[in-house]
């Protein structure tokens, strides 16, 4: 892993990118929440894991917590921990079709390398 730390040099009252969610990603969240009048949208974060360092978490949300930052797109609303936004800030969130799978997938300028199975990355 990397010896630098994001979260040291990330300043939230400085001016930064923030995430994107692209039409097809902001579609599919509307579909993953209207059966459920108590979801609000997902929260996207990161966790420790694989062989590089973190790996993206993605989940409903009904109740964000008091940090979450919230971005909007289409009626979508996507939630992220102020604590993810070292390693999360400019990321485009799309939602994509590769072979017979349909899956979120995160382009992230910040990574400076990601596992061969592309399960786990480094900033």
């Amino acid at each position: 892993m990397s010896t630098n730390n994001p979260v040291d040099s990330f300043d939230p009252n400085s001016s930064w990118q923030g995430l994107t969610l692209t039409d097809a990603a902001a579609q599919q969240i509307c579909k993953l929440v209207e059966n459920d009048a108590q979801l609000l949208g997902v929260q996207l974060s990161i966790k420790p894991s694989g062989c590089v360092g973190y790996a993206y978490a993605l989940s409903t949300i009904a109740k964000p917590n008091a940090d979450d930052l919230i971005f909007e797109h289409q009626g979508a609303k996507l939630f992220v921990p102020i604590s993810a936004m070292p390693y999360l800030d400019g990321t485009e969130v799309d939602y994509v079709s590769k072979g017979l799978n349909k899956m979120f997938e995160y382009r992230n300028p910040k990574v400076q390398n990601a596992c061969g199975c592309g399960e786990s990355f480094n900033v």
